[in-house]
């Protein structure tokens, strides 16, 4: 059913992504994830199709959208039942790309943002330390400037498509005394002398996208990727938050009625003590309150994304709609695994996969407890 929010043009596109997901990727998921890779073909394909470039101009290569088409992308590949697939698609082109079509020179969008909307080069955000998640401004990696060049040094972990990606832009401290007013941001390539890769992080769920642990050592960057102005890079990494938090709710989202969705096909087609499991009282209801949940966190979702793409103040209600979404997201998987009885334990079914996914939604782009802080704050109850 059509949703208010969106237009005729969106729920075109809803159709065009829908088909692709069902045709061209999920044949493909079990494979991508026995691999623990999603193929670079995907990432082109998308670049192909327009969906990375769905809310940038068309001088870059992209459709002159907006952000309700890209929210339509980001649902719809959820939808396909992969969360993993999901965060490395929307890990490229709705967190690393945003931040240099926003805040870069004309040079590095074209080094950069261009290939990366066709999909011929893949980016990560590089912010989460060993010892610095939640609270950016204690990151302890350092920039020093060294001539036309900065020298990095320091580590990341938990980095979406950061063992795959061509580049990162990483956060760095260039003023180690100034806190978060001393933090900056750069785009480092693959290959770049003193950037490796420490290894590909094995993970419970999500397993066909690749989270990379990088090491920066002596790293010579030059000063013409630096991104934006020095010591200005906290507030380019909190500018994208807003954006990256709606993205999770609107994946949870997604992958929330594809579980209702198979476990109700699921318990009408089995059969016990002579009749449908779809018709059992308990059954009926666990189904009725998923179905409500569902619907719950869909409205608050496209609230919150409502505000958002009209330039509203929305702080409160992205983290509202990322804090209940994420939370009903696993709740709803959980139950659509105990309805599949031992069925939905076994990997041949689906819905194991997605109960693994969904628990990482209410970690990722800022745990629930950070969450839950912002809306206090916001509704001022530390006075």
């Amino acid at each position: 059913m059509a949703h208010w929010l969106f237009g005729e043009e969106h729920e075109a596109l809803r159709k065009t992504v829908r088909s692709f997901v069902q045709k061209e990727l999920v044949p493909h998921l079990e494979r991508w994830e026995e691999s623990q890779e999603i193929p670079r073909s995907v990432f082109r394909r998308c670049g192909e199709l327009g969906f990375f470039g769905l809310k940038f101009p068309e001088e870059y290569g992209g459709q002159g959208g907006d952000y309700l088409a890209s929210a339509v992308f980001k649902e719809e590949v959820a939808r396909g039942g992969s969360v993993g697939l999901a965060g490395a698609l929307g890990g490229h082109s709705g967190v690393a790309l945003p931040p240099i079509f926003k805040f870069g020179t004309e040079e590095q969008k074209q080094r950069f943002l261009v290939p990366g909307i066709a999909g011929e080069k893949v980016g990560a955000l590089a912010v989460t330390e060993p010892n610095a998640g939640s609270d950016v401004a204690s990151i302890q990696t350092t920039a020093r400037r060294d001539g036309d060049s900065y020298v990095l040094n320091g580590s990341k972990i938990f980095i979406t498509n950061g063992a795959y990606a061509d580049f990162a832009l990483v956060a760095a401290k260039t003023d180690p005394a100034a806190g978060h007013r001393g933090i900056s941001l750069f785009l480092v390539e693959r290959g770049t002398p003193g950037f490796s890769v420490g290894r590909k992080l094995a993970k419970a769920g999500m397993l066909c996208s690749d989270t990379g642990y990088l090491i920066f050592e002596d790293c010579r960057v030059p000063a013409a990727n630096l991104l934006g102005e020095e010591n200005r890079g906290f507030y380019l990494i909190m500018d994208g938050f807003q954006w990256e938090r709606l993205m999770m709710a609107l994946v949870s989202v997604g992958v929330a009625e594809v579980a209702l969705e198979q476990t109700v096909a699921y318990v009408r087609s089995r059969t016990q003590f002579g009749q449908s499991v779809a018709r059992f009282q308990a059954v009926a209801h666990r189904l009725v309150d998923m179905a409500t949940q569902l619907e719950m966190i869909r409205g608050l979702t496209y609230q919150a994304l409502w505000l958002f793409v009209q330039g509203r103040p929305c702080l409160k209600e992205v983290s509202m709609a990322k804090l209940a979404a994420t939370e009903a997201a696993h709740r709803i998987a959980g139950e659509a695994l105990q309805l599949h009885g031992g069925y939905g334990y076994m990997k041949e079914y689906p819905i194991e996969r997605i109960w693994r996914d969904t628990r990482v939604g209410t970690i990722v782009a800022g745990t629930s407890e950070i969450m839950r802080e912002i809306v206090a704050r916001e509704m001022e109850l530390y006075r």
